[in-house]
């Protein structure tokens, strides 16, 4: 009998439940890479909505030949100023776009303490379409006030407004699906590698809305807008929200129940927030409030690093887009090496104090380096992208696996959702004030915004002090216990 070739060994070393899971796996990692895909055009084209311009009037950077995408020939005049696109190119833009980035960032944080009730009463994979069809439509719709000649500023702030809400719908999805496929074992190191679903939908955001940007901005809208919409099929044809939909055996985060109704739902965040365990409790406001402050220095740099970058280094927004992706290069390091220390030391509070502890500095330098030229800024971007997004990555998945099993919930199927809802619902509050600030500091100079970034991070290692004390004083106290998620 002839041997079996190479590829068939492969395939046939794993077993069926194996498979599927490394398809679920892989299928959630690029859903909510899609939705993160879809937030970045916005930080891309701020420095096309608006444009620097030289004294008497003059463009500091020339308007590149009309092509076939731009608009028809009697429009031009109306589209754009010398100084980009109306309202933005007034003096008032940075207040302007932070407008922007609030509207959408705060119905967001809104959103995410609604979302879990509203998705935990619909099939996650009808509730994760929904969002995915309606977030495709609201990016693309930013995208055709280029085409449709719009320049109420009113217009842009809804569209914002509505899109935050909708994707609300993403992320208690995809980590409920995900805690409903895999087991305890190696938490920090899995959730780090499936983690970095951010910075890889937001790489794929600034090339592709970056492509556009000089000569179509309109585009750089519309096409995330489309390839979200798309992901949102394949989701509607491929996701599995449980192994027992097809017979897997499960090694699931929580020990599921088959049903729950919504009187139990609001009993389970009630004793979330007011169990007697004082570790979970404090565990929970604790971390919630450290991802507030986290959170507020990774969104301030998701969305105004592109124009941060062309502002100090004088690029234009397509080369400034491009090396902005760097910083997310360094998160998706930061979140799996936070992953492996944390499982390795079995101290989740630590790790993210350690990388906090070390961000703050790391910014002042980044400050001061970047202004020196392109390579310092490539190497202070893959450091402060780690230090950065290492601790919210770790705070947003493992650490919300850890309290959402926590044995005082004695297994409530919900736990893991509800937890998740209000963790990265706190953490949003700090996302929508980052942006925001930056717009309302930046016109003062962009060190005071750097100041501004190392006080949030400093504060949120702050509200790590007790856990970190208790972990460093006490092995296995911390709030998710984490010895108990070793295998056996």
């Amino acid at each position: 009998m002839a041997s079996l070739p190479t590829g068939i060994r492969l395939i046939t070393s794993f077993t069926r439940d194996q498979w599927y899971r490394a398809f679920i796996f892989i299928l959630t990692f690029l859903l909510y890479a899609s939705f993160h895909l879809s937030r970045k055009p916005i930080s891309i084209v701020k420095g096309e909505l608006h444009k620097h311009c030289a004294s008497h009037g003059k463009v500091k950077l020339n308007i590149v030949n009309e092509n076939a995408f731009r608009a028809p020939a009697g429009k031009i005049s109306d589209n754009e100023t010398h100084c980009g696109w109306a309202p933005f190119d007034k003096k008032n833009y940075q207040q302007l776009l932070g407008a922007l980035d609030y509207s959408f960032l705060c119905a967001y944080a809104i959103g995410m303490y609604l979302s879990g009730i509203i998705g935990e009463r619909l099939p996650i994979r009808y509730y994760l379409t929904f969002g995915m069809f309606a977030s495709g439509a609201f990016t693309a719709l930013f995208g055709l006030g280029y085409f449709y000649n719009i320049h109420n500023f009113g217009f842009y702030v809804i569209t914002q407004i509505a899109n935050g809400l909708v994707q609300t719908t993403g992320w208690p999805s995809v980590v409920t699906c995900i805690g409903n496929w895999f087991g305890k074992g190696r938490r920090g190191l899995i959730m780090g590698i499936w983690n970095s679903h951010t910075s890889v939908g937001n790489i794929l955001g600034s090339l592709i809305a970056g492509y556009w940007v000089s000569t179509c901005w309109g585009l750089s809208f519309v096409v995330p807008g489309i390839i979200i919409a798309s992901m949102g099929t394949v989701c509607f044809l491929f996701l599995i929200e449980h192994p027992r939909d097809i017979k897997c055996s499960s090694t699931p985060l929580i020990s599921s129940k088959s049903y729950e109704n919504g009187t139990n739902r609001f009993r389970v965040q009630k004793q979330i927030l007011y169990t007697k365990d004082n570790s979970k409790n404090l565990g929970v406001i604790e971390f919630s409030l450290c991802l507030l402050f986290a959170k507020l220095v990774s969104y301030t740099f998701l969305f105004w690093l592109p124009l941060y970058i062309t502002n100090v280094d004088h690029f234009d927004a397509k080369k400034a887009g491009d090396l902005s992706t760097l910083f997310d290069v360094g998160g998706i390091i930061g979140g799996i090496l936070a992953g492996v220390i944390s499982d390795r030391l079995g101290k989740r509070a630590s790790t993210c104090g350690l990388m906090l502890l070390l961000a703050a500095p790391t910014l002042y330098m980044f400050s001061m380096v970047s202004k020196m030229g392109l390579e310092a800024t490539i190497v202070m971007l893959l450091i402060s992208g780690a230090l950065v997004n290492g601790p919210y990555a770790l705070i947003t998945t493992a650490v919300s696996a850890d309290l959402g099993t926590h044995k005082s919930l004695k297994g409530n199927s919900k736990a893991l959702s509800t937890v998740t809802a209000i963790i990265d619902g706190t953490g949003s509050v700090g996302a929508a004030l980052g942006p925001l600030l930056a717009g309302l500091i930046s016109p003062s100079g962009w060190n005071n915004v750097f100041y501004m970034l190392m006080v949030a991070d400093a504060t949120a290692l702050l509200f790590l002090l007790r856990l970190i004390q208790k972990e460093l004083c006490c092995t296995g106290s911390m709030p998710g216990e984490q010895r108990q998620f070793k295998e056996h």
